[in-house]
């Protein structure tokens, strides 16, 4: 187990937000604890992967999935 850090030192350490970093804590997908009113992350901790679509194949759905309506 490494240095803990407060959650704006781990944004400044993986130059992320730490709004989203304390997003990320509240959803359970990045792991970290409480000490009084402060979350604190281990540094050794990975940031969690990124599920955001980046291949771009989201482009056209709508086209995709006309009703015979809307035509």
């Amino acid at each position: 187990m490494g240095k803990l850090l407060s959650v704006s030192e781990y944004a400044a350490k993986t130059g992320k937000d730490s709004g989203n970093l304390r997003k990320l804590i509240a959803q359970g997908r990045l792991p970290a604890q409480k000490i009084g009113h402060q979350w604190v992350i281990d540094e050794d901790t990975p940031l969690p992967p990124d599920k955001r679509v980046k291949s771009g194949e989201y482009r056209g759905w709508r086209e995709k999935y006309k009703t015979q309506s809307e035509e």
